[in-house]
């Protein structure tokens, strides 16, 4: 059995094209599945948690393919990332404080009429960055109009207008 799976996908770094495209497909496959294992959050919020599985997978799956990792061994190092992550999206749906920890938190760096300074600083962002997320959202170089400018967990900058 192992031999005709060797014949198929190859062994170590002396792979062919054939092999390359198959072992392709494969992790293709493999791929999608453990995207569904691990849920629509990792690929649909973005924060900086969610960010590392997708690196990580990317990362891992690739070596499956080149054949730089064992093919299995590395399809079982990626299960067990995506189960990471399940684990500790799970553990933070319930408890706010482990959430707070793995997740960070949203930061107002604007409102009022002021910027401030510690909030920026904590989260290494300049007034530059927010007048330009401002000029993008609102399309107007004028912070007049806003109430208030959030960095969010994700890095994006929420601008909340003004009531007319």
């Amino acid at each position: 059995m192992m031999d005709a799976f060797y014949v198929v996908f190859g062994q170590g770094r002396e792979l062919d094209p054939l092999q390359m495209g198959l072992r392709s497909i494969a992790i293709f496959v493999i791929g999608l599945a453990l995207i569904r294992v691990s849920g629509r959050r990792s690929f649909g919020q973005r924060s900086p948690f969610d960010s590392v599985v997708v690196i990580l997978l990317g990362a891992t799956l690739s070596r499956a393919i080149v054949g730089a990792s064992p093919f299995i061994a590395t399809v079982v190092a990626s299960f067990v990332i995506v189960v990471c992550h399940r684990v500790l999206a799970w553990a933070c749906m319930r408890s706010r404080r482990f959430e707070l920890l793995v997740g960070g938190t949203e930061r107002e760096v604007y409102s009022d009429g002021k910027f401030h300074a510690d909030e920026m600083h904590a989260a290494l962002v300049t007034r530059t960055d927010v007048e330009e997320s401002v000029r993008q959202k609102t399309g107007s170089r004028s912070m007049d109009n806003v109430a208030a400018a959030i960095l969010e967990r994700n890095g994006e900058v929420s601008v909340i207008r003004k009531r007319a």
